[in-house]
């Protein structure tokens, strides 16, 4: 149960890329063509991911199982703890934007929730600039991410380098 609750680290930037634009795909489904219920969708899907990884996520397992496989793009290894903290900002929007819609029937703010979180979903999956990776680094100069979190972190880009220096 243990592993099943579990988050990879290290990450590969490749599949989050793709996962982010999945969410992209389906915030601009719900808001286009006005379908609510994709906003529960999207919010099941982030909490599963924070919990999970991709093990939980039916996004995270269709990139995973279904369409990284088909890339002939070498997998680039980033640490899981920024990512996980940038799937817990998608999980708090989100769900903010279900009991939006849903709990208040305020589908225009839910959407603009929604709309936000497409912005920072299309900046991961289209320039490899996350948001929430951004304010996890802020968190971390400021001391006020734990410090064997900053070692996880800090471990990953190590094992980078020496693989790097391994293959050249």
């Amino acid at each position: 149960m243990r592993g099943l609750f579990s988050f990879p680290n290290p990450v590969d930037e490749v599949s989050a890329r793709l996962v982010a634009g999945g969410v992209v795909i389906l915030c601009a489904a719900a808001i286009i063509l006005d379908q609510p219920w994709l906003t529960l969708v999207i919010a099941y899907g982030f909490v599963a991911r924070v919990l999970s990884g991709p093990t939980l996520s039916p996004l995270g397992q269709l990139v995973t199982r279904g369409i990284r496989p088909l890339l002939r793009v070498a997998a680039k290894p980033v640490p899981g703890p920024p990512k996980r903290f940038a799937q817990g900002i998608g999980a708090v929007l989100s769900v903010v934007a279900a009991v939006l819609v849903f709990g208040f029937g305020l589908r225009l703010a839910g959407y603009t929730v929604l709309a936000v979180l497409a912005v920072a979903a299309t900046l991961e999956s289209v320039f490899a600039l996350c948001l929430g990776c951004v304010m996890f680094g802020w968190l971390m100069r400021a001391g006020l991410i734990p410090e064997p979190i900053c070692q996880e972190c800090n471990d990953i880009w190590n094992r980078n380098r020496g693989s790097a220096a391994r293959a050249g």
